[in-house]
C-alpha cells in the first residue's frame, strides 16, 4: 500500500503529459476564438438537458453503492446519506485520480461513522467498481453487436465480424453472471475470508444502475454535440465507453487530455472546436461542479463529526 502510494501519482502524471503531448500534436492550429464560438453556439435547452442528466448520472452513482450496501446486508442506512457519502466520493475521485483508492479513503470515513467493518467497506467498494465494469460490458457489448463498425473510429483495430462476434461475448459473460446467480453458487472461501456470490435481486439493480448512470453521462456530451455531423447517440455512447475507460485506466486525474483525444480521434466527421466545447461542458457538469460541492459537503460532515464521542469506528478484522 504504502508502494502504491507513489506508484499510481506516478502512472497518473505520465498518463497526463503523454496524453497531452499527443493531443498538442493534433491540435495544431486550433483557433480559441473558434474554440470559445462553438461553446457558445450551443443552444439554451441542450445545456438544460445536459444537467438533467448530470444529475441522473449522479443518481445512479448513489446507487451503485446501495446496491453494495444491499448485497452486504445493510438496510438501515438512509439513501441520502448514500448519495451524499457516493456524490463526495466520485465527484473526488473523478477529479483526483486512482478512484479505487481515493474512493475507498472516503467511504472509509463515511461508512465507518455508521458501523461497517474496514472488511465491509473494502468489499463494498470492489463490489461498486465491480458494477461499474459490468455496466461498461453489458453497454459495449450492445454498441458492437447493433453498431460493430464503430471499431473502425479507433484505427481499425478488429474487423467488422470480429467486432459483432466481440459484442456477443461481452453479452454472454454478462449473460453467465446471471445464470450463476440465478444457480444460487455456494460462497468461496479464501482462509476465513468468504466471498458471497451476489443473489439475484441485487444483480438485476447492477443491470439497471450501472446502465443508468453510463447512459446519462454519455448524454452530457452528447447533447452538446451540435446537430451537423453528429454521428448519433449509440456512436458517442461506444466512443464515451472507450475514453472514459481509458481515462480510469491511466489513472490520469479527471482523465484530462485522455478523453479529449479518444474523442477527437473517433469523431473525425466533426469540427474539432465542437467536440473539445461538448467536452468542456462535460468537465464542467460531470467534474468540476460536483468537485466544488463535494469539498463542501465534507467540510460539512466533519463539522457534523467533530466533537462527537459516539462515533463507531470501523473495527479492523484480525489478520
Amino acid at each position: 500500500m504504502k508502494l502504491s502510494k507513489f506508484i499510481w501519482p506516478v502512472v497518473g502524471i505520465v498518463a497526463v503529459l503523454f496524453s497531452i503531448w499527443l493531443l498538442v500534436q493534433e491540435l495544431r492550429g486550433l483557433s480559441l476564438d473558434e474554440l470559445m464560438e462553438s461553446f457558445a453556439a450551443i443552444p439554451l435547452h441542450r445545456w438544460i438537458l445536459a444537467g438533467l442528466s448530470t444529475l441522473v448520472a449522479y443518481i445512479g452513482l448513489a446507487g451503485y453503492d446501495r446496491v453494495a450496501l444491499l448485497h452486504l446486508g445493510r438496510k438501515g442506512i438512509s439513501f441520502t446519506f448514500i448519495a451524499l457519502c457516493s456524490f463526495t466520493t466520485y465527484a473526488l475521485s473523478h477529479n483526483i485520480g486512482a478512484s479505487v483508492f481515493s474512493g475507498a479513503v472516503v467511504r472509509y470515513r463515511a461508512y465507518g461513522s455508521k458501523g461497517l467493518s474496514a472488511r465491509e467497506i473494502g468489499i463494498l467498494v470492489a463490489f461498486s467498481s465491480f458494477t461499474f465494469v459490468l455496466g461498461v460490458m453489458l453497454l459495449f457489448g450492445l454498441v458492437l453487436v447493433t453498431h460493430p463498425a464503430i471499431t473502425e473510429r479507433f484505427v481499425g483495430l478488429l474487423p467488422v465480424e470480429a467486432s459483432a462476434a466481440m459484442g456477443w461475448v461481452l453479452l454472454g459473460l454478462v449473460a453467465l453472471y446471471v445464470i450463476f446467480s440465478w444457480l444460487g453458487l455456494r460462497p468461496l472461501r479464501i482462509g476465513t475470508f468468504e466471498l458471497h456470490y451476489p443473489r439475484l435481486p441485487v444483480v438485476s439493480q447492477q443491470l439497471l444502475m450501472a446502465p443508468i448512470e453510463i447512459l446519462a453521462a454519455a448524454a452530457i456530451i452528447y447533447f452538446a454535440l451540435p446537430a451537423e455531423g453528429n454521428p448519433g447517440y449509440w456512436i458517442v455512447l461506444g466512443v464515451f465507453l472507450v475514453s472514459f475507460s481509458a481515462a480510469l485506466i491511466s489513472h490520469a486525474p479527471g482523465g484530462i487530455g485522455v478523453l479529449e483525444l479518444v474523442f477527437i480521434t473517433a469523431l473525425p466527421e466533426m469540427r474539432q472546436e465542437d467536440v473539445l466545447a461538448a467536452l468542456l461542458v462535460f468537465r464542467l457538469f460531470y467534474l468540476l461542479i460536483p468537485f466544488v460541492l463535494a469539498l463542501f459537503v465534507i467540510l460539512g460532515f466533519e463539522r457534523s463529526q467533530f466533537g462527537r464521542k459516539d462515533i463507531a469506528t470501523p473495527p479492523v478484522p484480525p489478520s
